[in-house]
């Protein structure tokens, strides 16, 4: 595993981790992780692919883990989706000629979906599991409206995001892990919630019509990220297009109890698309 890092178009330092196999590799997975975690979480998920020929390179978003930022701030939609491209190229770089899959979890998912729609990316396909499309729950009316008003006096103003570890996964390993992790946190400021609002927004209204192969997971009963959202984007999409339901699963597919099942899908999926 190397440790990198490189210079957002925001100003901001990104902490950066690259996983590839003991022999050259066959594909590269481009990583974008989800709200208040960081890389380090997904390290299992890299060794996984490792052991079927695929790298997996990813980042710290800005405002999380190891990356520079106010924690849980965003500065634009503009700078977010750029940290997407900045990671894809490097992915590029690094593996040239190989298949690379973009792949963003939850708020990860929203970004990556956004800078898909913007860029039509030459990607072998997308990948977004519990994409951040619509919530599941419904966030407090009043913290929404305060959020907006903060935006406009103090958007770096730190707000907690609401999330329920409890429901991340049924493994309480997987739960009691994430809570002891100094490098996650439940931060997310007034401007950055303004941000991802409008950014899934814009998701839960179009009609995507990507280049690249689309596949989009979600567990039946996320309690964190909306299911039927993500039904509901796949079947307006063109293209392309896989949905798969996982009945009876939380929010971080790849850290539930099935999660061997689960990642040999994304593999086998990958594998299809890439032709490799």
């Amino acid at each position: 595993m190397d440790n990198l890092s490189w210079q957002s178009t925001a100003g901001l330092k990104l902490h950066a981790q690259c996983w590839s196999p003991s022999t050259p590799a066959k594909a590269v997975v481009a990583l974008v992780h989800g709200m208040g975690e960081h890389i380090g979480r997904y390290e299992h998920v890299a060794k996984f692919f490792n052991n079927r020929g695929i790298a997996l390179l990813a980042y710290d978003q800005q405002g999380h883990g190891q990356s520079e930022g106010a924690r849980g701030n965003i500065v634009s939609a503009a700078s977010l989706l750029e940290d997407v491209g900045l990671l894809l190229a490097e992915a590029q770089k690094r593996f040239p000629g190989k298949p690379v899959f973009l792949y963003g979890h939850s708020m990860g998912g929203n970004a990556v979906l956004n800078f898909a729609l913007r860029n039509q990316p030459a990607v072998a396909g997308i990948i977004a599991t519990s994409p951040w499309i619509q919530l599941a729950f419904r966030p407090s009316a009043i913290k929404v409206w305060a959020g907006r008003l903060v935006n406009r006096l103090a958007p770096t103003l730190s707000l907690t995001n609401e999330l329920d570890s409890l429901y991340l996964s049924h493994d309480p390993e997987v739960v009691k892990a994430y809570n002891a992790d100094p490098l996650v946190h439940n931060k997310i400021t007034a401007g950055g919630g303004v941000v991802l609002l409008k950014l899934a927004q814009k998701l839960n209204t179009t009609i995507a019509d990507l280049k690249a192969p689309l596949l989009i997971t979600h567990g039946s009963d996320d309690h964190l990220t909306s299911e039927l959202a993500s039904r509901a984007f796949a079947m307006r999409a063109k293209g392309d297009v896989t949905f798969r339901e996982w009945p009876g699963l939380y929010h971080e597919l790849h850290n539930e109890t099935e999660k061997e099942v689960y990642l040999n899908f994304l593999s086998d999926w990958m594998t299809e698309k890439g032709r490799f």
